[in-house]
């Protein structure tokens, strides 16, 4: 079994596609299936599916009639390589395969992670960011005698622009435990994270409404993530429609009419980017600047851990966020009363859209122990 742990953009999960590719290419028409999966398709789609075709298409190596599309498999020199999600229980505890590779394994459950090696006669792949002081991986896995463990850095990609390396390097000073985990791929060791009591749920429950919908506007470094926001006049659940990088605004528009969002249907949007908020509007949206003043961050995370909170598990961008979103800290670990600048986006668009109307008398006044 290969643990791969590492910080962000170590590029653990390209070299893994890399050797999968190569696996195939030396054992030529062996008939072997290989399963990469995680935890949700969109998030399979979105990342290491993505990583695999362009690999393919870069090397002249892709070829229409090898894949199956409305399958998710690919025939690359007589071997299947299947994408699988493990909210898919049909193909989890389907045929077996000769070798798994997961990714992003600390999202699984450590029953999710049993039903894939159950089925898995060969070699066994896991790479994840270590953000959890505690997890299942490392009591179930890093303490197992047949494991190789090797642990990278973004140091350890050669093709990072400048640029991403400056943003990761600012981790330094803006916060001790994401510099430890995202920089030098370490386990982390926070206890200042700021949303503890929000809970997964398969679906948005039945009978709740639509509140409104959220907007963070990103680019290059940083994700635009768009929330759906519904409410049983108490609590919140939040479904995350997109966190993606690059999207120009018509790319938003269309992402939001992709999400069936209607003209009717109120968007609140990062007031930072008007030019923004008025293209999209002139595409026939609904959309609205959230409205910030003082303290209103800090407020609004309080009204928000004030309410029961949901999160869809197709929202794994967001559950990442609500895992690492953390109080500053200063160097003898006192929390203070401000958030780190980091994993916020999908947080930032829902707090913009639970606080655009938000009316209780005691706005700005909560103090959520």
């Amino acid at each position: 079994m290969q643990v791969h742990q590492g910080g962000t953009r170590s590029g653990k999960t390209y070299s893994i596609i890399q050797a999968l590719i190569e696996l195939c290419h030396a054992n030529e028409d062996s008939g072997a299936v290989i399963t990469i999966a995680r935890k949700t398709f969109p998030a399979i789609r979105a990342s290491v599916m993505r990583d695999f075709f362009e690999i393919l298409e870069n090397e002249g190596l892709y070829n229409p009639a090898q894949h199956n599309k409305s399958q998710a498999t690919y025939v690359l020199f007589g071997n299947m390589i299947e994408f699988i999600s493990v909210d898919q229980p049909q193909k989890v505890r389907g045929r077996k395969r000769d070798i798994l590779f997961v990714n992003e394994c600390n999202e699984l459950t450590l029953e999710d992670w049993r039903q894939l090696i159950l089925r898995t006669t060969g070699r066994i792949i896991i790479d994840y960011n270590p953000s959890d002081e505690f997890h299942w991986i490392y009591d179930h896995v890093l303490t197992r005698d047949d494991h190789s463990f090797f642990q990278t850095t973004y140091k350890d990609n050669p093709f990072l622009p400048q640029s991403t390396i400056d943003e990761i390097e600012r981790l330094k000073d803006a916060d001790e435990n994401y510099w430890r985990v995202y920089g030098l791929g370490e386990r982390g060791t926070s206890r200042a994270t700021i949303f503890t009591h929000w809970k997964t749920t398969a679906q948005v429950p039945d009978g709740w409404k639509l509140l409104c919908y959220g907007l963070d506007f990103g680019y290059t470094n940083d994700p635009t993530a768009i929330v759906a926001v519904y409410t049983d006049g108490e609590g919140f659940c939040l479904d995350e429609l997109c966190y993606g990088h690059g999207l120009t605004n018509a790319a938003i528009t269309q992402t939001l009419r992709d999400a069936g969002v209607g003209r009717g249907d109120m968007v609140v949007a990062d007031s930072a980017e008007p030019k923004s908020i008025d293209e999209i509007h002139g595409h026939g949206f609904n959309v609205h600047p959230a409205r910030k003043g003082p303290d209103s961050v800090r407020s609004g995370l309080d009204y928000m851990r004030s309410r029961p909170l949901l999160i869809t598990e197709r929202s794994i961008n967001g559950i990442k966020e609500l895992r690492n979103y953390k109080w500053k800290e200063d160097k003898n670990g006192k929390q203070l009363n401000e958030p780190v600048d980091a994993f916020n986006h999908f947080v930032d668009a829902s707090r913009y859209a639970i606080t655009f109307n938000q009316t209780n008398p005691n706005y700005r006044q909560y103090a959520v122990g």
